[in-house]
């Protein structure tokens, strides 16, 4: 099995039904208009199964956890993990782990920046104001 990034292009071709796509063909498609970004021929999860950075539907905790740590450790050694994290946030992804960070781990990042944003905006509006 190839990694959403190599194989976009034959998933996205492929109907996919309104409420079972799976989480990897929708992270896929998404890639689809971006596969020849430059940041992705770098990646290390290139040579890896997409399984390991996207769930299976009902897997366990344990078998979830074991595979997300697995899936960072090769995040870990990628060169362009910042670039891929960034990806992620942008779009943002809502499945898988990207750029070292699983779903959870990114939403909770999205909320920081949004606040530290707002915390920021505050600030300047009273300099305005006052």
């Amino acid at each position: 099995m190839l990694h959403p990034i190599e194989s976009s292009a034959r998933v996205a071709t492929q109907p996919a039904a309104r409420s079972t796509t799976a989480p990897a063909a929708v992270a896929a498609q998404r890639l689809e208009h971006q596969e020849d970004s430059p940041w992705h021929t770098g990646a290390a999860c290139r040579r890896d199964e997409a399984g390991l950075f996207f769930a299976p539907s009902k897997e366990p905790t344990a078998a979830r956890l074991s595979r997300e740590e697995h899936a960072k450790q090769v995040c870990a050694r990628c060169p362009v993990l910042l670039e891929c994290r960034e990806h992620a946030l942008a779009q943002p992804e809502p499945y898988g782990v990207w750029g070292g960070l699983t779903a959870a781990e990114r939403r909770v990042v999205l909320a920081r920046r949004r606040r530290r944003e707002a915390e920021l905006r505050i600030p300047a509006a009273r300099r305005i104001a006052g």
